[in-house]
This record gives C-alpha cells, structure tokens and sequence, in this order.
C-alpha cells in the first residue's frame, strides 16, 4: 500500500437487518482487542459454560451496573486470528426485530466500543491481510446480489478466481520488469535482451487483460440489472403483460383505454440478470388531467429506460398512433410485441410480420394466454449479449474500478511496444511497465491509496 489507512479501537454494529416484526434473530457484531471484555462485562452465561474460542454460549445480556436483563441471548467467540477480521470477534445472537439489537448495541457502546463505520469490518479484514481489495468487492457484490448468477459471480471473486489471474499478470510484468532493470545495471554483464520475446510476453498478457475486461458488461447488468419499460398505446395489453410475465396481478387490467394511470413497477430475473420492468401508463393525447400526469411519467419512465417493449395489438396492426409513439423511443433498443394475436387468423400474423419494418426484433404474444414469454425472454437475452459472447463465457464480472484500472495497464503495456519498436533506452521501457504493475496491483489492493479504500468501503452497509 502506497498509504497507511489506520483503524483503531474496538468497533460493534447491527449485522442484520432490522425490520419490525420480521427476521427471528438480530446479530450484534464486535470486533477489537476489547472484544472478549465488552463480552464479559455484559453477558451472563449461567452455569459452567466455557469461554473458548469458536463456541457457542447461551445466556442473558444484562446491563453491567443494575444487572437487568437486556435480552436472552446466544454469544459466539472468535478469537485472533481465526476471525472475519483477524482480531477478537464476539457476536450476540439476540431476538430480532428492533429494540432489542438497538438495546445491545447501545450497551456495546457504553462499554468501551465505538460504531463501526461503512464497511469497516471488511476493511480490517483487508488490512489484516485475509482478503484482498478483489474479494472485499465480491463481498459487497454478495450481500446485494439480485439475481443467482450475480451471487455465483460474486462467490467466483469471493473464491480469488478474479485476483489469481491479476496477480499471474503482474507477476509476469515484474518478472519482464527485472529482466530489463538487470539490463540497466549490469548491461555489460549480461547477454542481449531478447525484444522479440518481451513484445511476445506483452502480447499474451494484453490479451489476457483484454479478455478480463470484456465482462465489464456484464459485472455493470449483474449489479444494476436492466431497465425495461412496456410502452404502447392504451389498452394494448401492456398490463396484461406485465403481470403474465410476473405472474402476478401488479397491474389492473380492464378493456377501457386509460386504466393504467401511473408506472407500475415489478423485479424479474431473466437469463441471470436482474430486470426492472416498468408498466407504463397508455401514451395518447387526452384531456383528462390525471391520465396527462401518467402520460408524461410514461414517457419520462421510456427515455430513463435501457430497453423498449414497445407493444402493439395485432387485430388492429401497426396504426398511425403507434408510429407516433415509436418514433419517440426508436433511438433505444425496441423489441417489438405483437401483442393479442390470439385474437387473428394464422395467414393475418404473418402478414403483420412482414408489413411492419420496424423494429427488427418482433415478436408475438397473448398476454391473455400466457403465449409468447419465452420468445420475449430470448429476444432480451440476445440484444443484452450482442456482441458480449466472450464475456458471457466467463465466470468473471469486474466493476468500474476494476475496468479502469485494466485499461490503463493495457494502455501502458501498448506503450511498452511502442517503445521497443522506437528502440528507446531501457529506462523508458521501464517507465510504462511500472504504470501497468501500478495499475494492476491497485485490483488486489497490493497498491492502494487511502482514498480509495475510502471508496470502496463506504458503499458497505455498516454491519458489513
């Protein structure tokens, strides 16, 4: 680490989630050379009970001066350094729900601890040397994961499977790094420097580091997902849509033109990724006051959206009206739904698929009947992964840190050759293969500043 980002005293927070009248357990984390004291000023454990490491102790929390009960409670002992931090650890497994986690805590608090910052659990984990910056990240990617791929992800990174191929590439440059160094020092003791072996090795690493970087894509869909809208005029079926591919009723449905009057939201998961879908309310010029307010949020919800399922009715076909509304949202990705085809004969349903242009992507349902998901599904998929196949191979997915840390590696290796081909001094070669060992150490932490560990680690949520 180019800087020392210092964590002292011993911390406590919530490690659950609080929520009244939901979750039956709420855990109380500690961490710090004063873990085990905080511990036996406050809990009681009746009987024999033995306060060794990695156990388990029933008992009762109690307030150290008036000696009332706070909660009746399980504490587990972690001592250093077989711990999450690799300091002391103790954890009070107490009721869940509200007051009696805040009671503990507040107790923790009195007794000599402070409340943990963002993330600050982790970061002694880091620090202390039993994750690196990699694993820390995945982590956090876990705890949020909406989907069971980003949590495969996310335990990929977790397992080292993103920082073992970084530190390989590293070590590759420091070993090319001393080769040319050694030249520096001792050129005149040293055979030639193979140039067309080092251009190789910088070659092979480049592609490496270009194949991690192409599940950038994918790391950004697994952890913000996509945003779809169901755009279209009224009484399409738009609804009817939504809640057969939620299968739920989000969204009423009736066949008078207007219902929907607000953007009415549901969380899906297709192919693995996360997906916001937005039902929107029928565009149209009208003069109803309250349906104009959900007109205007329709449109506001299709501009803010990553993909278009503009909807239209198959008995009707393409009209004037839907033009009018797809020329409004042809600049983001449409798939076309020919929505209600269950209502026309099979010659009119090819007819509609050649007479409509655009979008390319069309496909047919009937919402009513439940027809036509799968198809939607695949169509989402195949414009999600256009061109993205390499990265949709990969177990990896790296976010934006990790993405601007490769590039500036491969640009400085690119520079490298650039520099061999001019046929500069070595001190120059050694300038940009420097700036790549830089950049690639800042993924796994081996070169980090405090500032960016700050970062990182206020993004975690506090008992984390």
């Amino acid at each position: 680490m180019s800087e020392t980002f210092v964590t002292t005293g011993t911390i406590a927070a919530i490690a659950t989630a609080i929520v009244p009248q939901q979750g039956s357990v709420g855990i109380v984390r500690v961490s710090g050379n004063e873990a085990l004291n905080i511990a036996l000023a406050i809990f009681d454990a009746p009987g024999k009970q033995v306060w060794e490491t990695h156990r388990i102790l029933y008992g009762f929390i109690r307030h150290p001066q008036t000696r009332l009960i706070v909660d009746e409670a399980l504490l587990l002992i972690m001592k250093a350094p077989r711990s999450y931090t690799r300091e002391d650890v103790v954890e009070f497994h107490c009721h869940g729900g509200i007051m009696a986690v805040q009671s503990v805590l507040r107790l923790c608090l009195e007794n000599g601890c402070r409340l943990a910052q963002p993330g600050e659990f982790t970061l002694r984990a880091f620090l202390n040397g039993r994750l690196d910056l990699t694993q820390a990240e995945s982590i956090s990617d876990l705890v949020g994961a909406r989907s069971p791929q980003a949590a495969q992800t996310a335990l990929a990174g977790l397992q080292g499977k993103l920082a073992q191929p970084i530190k390989q590439l590293r070590n590759q440059c420091l070993d090319i790094l001393a080769e040319i160094e050694a030249r520096i020092d001792f050129e005149d003791d040293l055979p030639p420097l193979d140039e067309a072996s080092i251009i190789s090795q910088i070659d092979n690493i480049t592609i490496d580091i270009k194949q991690i970087l192409a599940t950038a894509d994918k790391g950004e869909l697994l952890r913000t997902g996509l945003k779809v809208a169901i755009v279209g005029r009224p009484n399409v079926g738009k609804s009817s849509l939504l809640n057969a591919w939620s299968r739920s009723d989000r969204a009423i449905v009736t066949d008078l033109p207007g219902t929907t009057r607000d953007v009415v939201e549901s969380h899906l998961v297709v192919g693995g990724i996360p997906v916001q879908v937005l039902d929107t309310a029928g565009i149209r010029e009208t003069e109803d006051f309250v349906e104009k307010i959900g007109v205007e949020r329709s449109r506001n919800a299709a501009s803010s959206s990553d993909l278009i399922i503009f909807t239209i009715d198959a008995s009707q076909g393409w009209t004037a009206d839907d033009d009018e509304i797809y020329q409004q949202v042809k600049h983001l990705p449409v798939i076309l739904a020919i929505n209600k085809i269950d209502l026309v004969e099979e010659q009119a349903k090819q007819n509609l698929k050649s007479d409509i242009q655009n979008p390319k992507s069309k496909i047919f349902t009937a919402a009513s009947q439940n027809q036509g998901l799968e198809d939607l599904e695949t169509a989402i998929l195949e414009i999600i992964h256009a061109g993205k196949a390499q990265a949709a191979d990969m177990d990896l997915a790296i976010n934006h840190r990790q993405a601007a840390a490769l590039v500036t590696a491969k640009t400085s290796l690119e520079q490298v050759q650039v520099t061999i081909v001019e046929q500069l001094p070595f001190d120059f070669w050694s300038i940009d293969l420097r700036s790549a060992i830089h950049a690639l150490g800042e993924i796994t932490g081996e070169e980090v500043t405090e500032s960016v560990l700050s970062r990182i680690f206020s993004k975690f949520c506090i008992g984390k």
